[in-house]
């Protein structure tokens, strides 16, 4: 259930809040501290909007309908997320029809050419289907909690050019540090790509060109262990945001980052009646760096304490978009 999307915060300014003799202690800071009290609002218009501003969403697989809606810009692209689920997987199930027209799948290895994406696959020759045609399906776990997927539909082909070769060598080799013969590489000429934000969700298709035009996300090879820190470290942080920063109807009983990305960072969260929901969290601005994304947490965090003890009293207005998620069973 996806309700109305709003800014987290109005664009009035916050000032610096006058503060008792002798207040309670701040929240407890990450690596990278905020140099200043003061904190711009927190709204859904960054200075740099992701790429792609709409793609066609699937109800079914087979089917794409012809219906489109837009992308919130207080998030990576689908595209910009298949990029980056891309360099952080290097396993996959490779798929295509068998010469009695059944479906086939096998797990592959691979790597990806950095520029475009293209996924690089390493498999004996006697394996390759008579119809070139084939399916290429990712995932990404986050957190044990989502795992978000993609699946790239293309054609599998052998490389000629010699210098093509040497260079998907090099790439495997620098993946998976050993040498392979160059006859076994083989690649997927993207065509089309699925991206679903976890199981048993819809996705949203879009172009190969999409896909090569998007960027991975700077934070992809941090943001594990930036989550793994504050969800050890910072759980008061968390909930406090849910507290301040969501509209919320309720307490919440528990709350965890699932990840954190360039823009922002996605939340899960329990209610007292055990509902469990997911709402994103923008960022006051885009960040490029682990260092950055601390520095906006903490930011964040101390400016959700202040307003908690009434040190702030402007007007704002809270995120209030929610999406109940069925719990996954351990």
């Amino acid at each position: 259930m996806i309700l109305q999307t709003n800014s987290i915060l109005t664009s009035h300014s916050i000032h610096s809040s006058v503060f008792p003799i002798t207040p309670p202690p701040p929240p407890k800071p990450l690596q990278f501290p905020c140099k200043s009290s003061q904190f711009k609002p927190l709204t859904t218009t960054l200075t740099s909007p992701p790429r792609h501003s709409s793609f066609t969403v699937l109800s079914s697989a087979a089917s794409p309908p012809a219906a489109t809606q837009t992308i919130p810009t207080n998030k990576p692209s689908p595209a910009e997320v298949s990029r980056t689920i891309m360099e952080l997987s290097s396993v996959a199930t490779l798929s295509f029809l068998t010469s009695d027209g059944f479906p086939f799948g096998i797990g592959v290895r691979f790597a990806v050419e950095p520029e475009q994406g293209t996924p690089i696959l390493c498999f004996n020759p006697s394996y390759f289907p008579n119809d070139p045609k084939t399916s290429l399906h990712v995932q990404l776990e986050q957190c044990g909690l989502r795992t978000p997927q993609c699946t790239i539909q293309g054609c599998l082909e052998k490389p000629q050019d010699a210098s093509l070769l040497k260079k998907l060598q090099s790439i495997w080799r620098k993946r998976f540090n050993e040498d392979v013969d160059e006859d076994l590489i083989h690649i997927v000429a993207v065509e089309r790509i699925l991206q679903a934000e976890d199981f048993m969700e819809g996705g949203v298709w879009f172009t190969s060109l999409d896909y090569k035009m998007a960027v991975p996300d700077p934070l992809r090879d941090s943001a594990e262990s930036i989550v793994h820190e504050i969800n050890t470290n910072n759980m008061e942080d968390i909930h406090r945001f849910c507290n301040i920063y969501v509209d919320l109807n309720f307490q919440v009983s528990e709350a965890n980052m699932i990840w954190v990305d360039r823009l922002g960072f996605d939340v899960r969260l329990t209610s007292p009646q055990n509902d469990v929901f997911e709402v994103r969290i923008p960022f006051p601005r885009e960040v490029t760096d682990e260092k950055g994304a601390k520095s906006s947490f903490n930011c964040m965090s101390q400016l959700a304490w202040e307003m908690e003890k009434h040190y702030h009293t402007q007007d704002y207005n809270k995120v209030n978009q929610l999406k109940k998620v069925a719990c996954r069973s351990n």
